[in-house]
């Protein structure tokens, strides 16, 4: 087994304490020699702040340039035995493939019976907690044993074992198809975002129409349902349509609460269906619902946080931050947004070995929104300076159009005139490398050119005109997602009006909800 550095390092990182205590004592048990020198060397990597493999040789004499490479990998592999066994009564899934394993062993004892038992027994739990590809393993292993020898287990026992291989695999092949188009889905969203116009619109709906295979929702096993549910959420989504993604969102996360074993066996997918049902409510600025799904997650998470493993706990994280950001968003509340901040950060810096960097920049702009919202534009600039610069390649070219649009109205309310000119070219420029610049963008970045060197009188005009073409475009199907990342047009009427952007937002908000 070849192991990066890195990945040796930052699998040391990911370790809790309980999970090295454990460690440690699991190597005392298995004894041995070599062993010393590994356990010396994480003690030296678990020291480190930065990967300095030149300091293991110099830490630990004993150990030699040459043997640096083995003892790592042996190191990565006895990590992972040691919190295989740590974490098998947590994962359904760990602990029936130990018992796969146990059924095996017997079997090549010549155990049959005894074999066929253990996969008997497993085959039922397999089976509850909706292990599909498991379930067939254990199904196909009974059958290799029943081909190869009289068992006289159960009469009929052939017939019976191919017609469950049948169904099984005919599950199986289902859950692929839909679990597939579901990430392709996703990673269409995570490069471009939401359809940009007619032809995108096009080119997505007849994807899905070739991709979707022909169901019964009612015959469908739990995975396949929720597969189901998750294409339809994402394909919603992109389009922008998202009342229907809130309703597929919902019935994601009803059928969870209708099957509560499964939220202790899968809560990673069960709080991706809540973050998906209140992304899709957030989009509807339903501030009802919004708050009442958000406290109903609050809740969960609270319930939920002491079982939870490191990826489950990340997901609590970054889910419950970024709806309490939207919440504030919504509200208009952002200096309340902004004390969110160090909680953030705190967190980003406790999953920085966890985290993708499509999270990370998505963060990374809503925090550069909340001080714009509350007037802070120099800190503002401070994060979108860091989306602008990453080298993140095509990832969230949504993102990263926009955050250069926000750039330039940081700088423009800054008084920033001659940067401006600068960046306006730079931003036509990799807008069209993009080629995203759309309506709404295009409309904004020819008013800040000239708003440069216009008077009061002619500015004011100018804001009036811009927020006038901006008011007909938030209508338009496909311009509209501009406004999903950034409220334009309070903006400009803070502009006109002489009061600031947070308060307009703010007041917007009272005014829908009638207080």
């Amino acid at each position: 087994m070849a192991i990066q550095t890195d990945h040796l390092f930052k699998l040391i990182k990911t370790l809790t304490k309980s999970e090295k205590r454990n460690f440690k004592l699991y190597v005392n048990r298995i004894g041995g020699k070599e062993n010393a020198k590994f356990i010396q060397m994480f003690d030296v990597l678990d020291k480190q702040k930065v990967y300095e493999e030149d300091q293991i040789c110099k830490k630990v004499p004993s150990i030699k340039k040459a043997q640096v490479s083995n003892l790592k990998r042996h190191l990565y592999r006895q990590l992972l035995i040691s919190l295989r066994l740590i974490h098998i009564q947590k994962n359904i899934d760990i602990e029936i493939r130990e018992q796969l394993d146990f059924a095996k062993i017997l079997y090549n004892k010549g155990l049959y019976l005894q074999s066929l038992k253990t996969l008997d027994r497993i085959k039922g739990i397999a089976k509850e907690n909706h292990q599909d590809a498991l379930h067939l393993e254990i199904v196909e292993f009974e059958k290799y044993i029943e081909a190869g020898y009289i068992t006289r287990s159960i009469e009929n026992r052939a017939d019976e074992l191919a017609e469950e291989s049948n169904r099984r695999t005919s599950v199986i092949e289902k859950t692929s198809k839909l679990s597939n188009l579901a990430l392709r889905l996703y990673g269409l969203y995570i490069k471009v975002g939401h359809i940009r116009n007619q032809k995108d619109a096009y080119i997505v709906w007849e994807f899905f129409k070739s991709k979707m295979p022909d169901v019964d929702l009612n015959k469908l096993t739990f995975y396949e349902k929720i597969y189901y549910y998750q294409c339809y959420v994402w394909y919603n989504y992109i389009l922008q349509d998202f009342l229907k993604c809130f309703s597929n969102g919902l019935r994601w996360v009803d059928l969870f609460q209708e099957n509560p074993k499964m939220i202790v066996a899968d809560p990673s997918m069960y709080l991706r269906g809540y973050n998906n049902l209140l992304a899709a409510l957030f989009y509807t600025n339903d501030h009802k619902k919004f708050k009442k799904y958000l406290t109903d997650f609050e809740k969960v998470t609270s319930k939920l946080k002491e079982e939870l493993n490191t990826n489950g706990k990340m997901l609590c994280f970054q889910y419950l931050q970024t709806h309490q950001i939207n919440s504030h968003f919504i509200e208009g509340s952002f200096k309340e947004g902004v004390e969110l901040i160090p909680e953030i950060e705190a967190g980003l810096s406790t999953y920085q070995h966890h985290m993708d960097q499509h999270r990370v920049l998505v963060f990374h702009y809503k925090i550069a929104c909340l001080y714009f919202g509350s007037g802070k534009n120099n800190e503002a600039l401070d994060y979108l300076n860091i989306i602008i610069n990453s080298k993140v390649g095509n990832l969230r070219e949504d993102i990263q159009c926009f955050a250069r649009m926000l750039q330039l109205i940081c700088h423009y309310e800054l008084g920033n005139v001659d940067l401006l000119e600068y960046i306006i070219k730079s931003v036509y420029r990799f807008f069209a490398k993009m080629e995203d610049l759309n309506m709404v963008q295009n409309e904004v970045l020819k008013f800040l050119r000239k708003a440069l060197y216009l008077n009061d009188s002619e500015l004011r005009k100018a804001f009036l005109k811009l927020k006038n073409k901006l008011e007909i475009l938030s209508e338009h199907p496909y311009e509209k997602r501009s406004f999903l990342y950034l409220d334009l047009i309070s903006w400009l009427e803070s502009k006109l009006i002489g009061k600031h952007v947070g308060l307009i937002i703010r007041e917007k908000f009272e005014k829908r909800v009638g207080r």
